[in-house]
């Protein structure tokens, strides 16, 4: 069964962050996400896999200018 898509709310809900840290991240720090019309939507295994590679660690640096 394929995996589910997410929202960008759902996967700030998921990563413990705004959704507007979500959108720095997809700008900033190439974080994983589809653009679908005019959504972005997620798969979380692949944000899971990015933040293990240390995007999200790399991504802070850039939310907390």
């Amino acid at each position: 069964m394929p995996e589910p898509w997410l929202s960008a709310d759902n996967i700030a809900n998921h990563l413990g962050v705004t959704k507007e840290t979500v959108y720095a991240w997809i700008a900033e720090k190439d974080m994983p996400a589809h653009k679908v019309g005019r959504l972005w939507k997620f798969q979380a295994a692949e944000v899971d896999d990015w933040v293990r590679r240390a995007g999200a660690a790399a991504a802070d640096d850039a939310t907390t200018d």
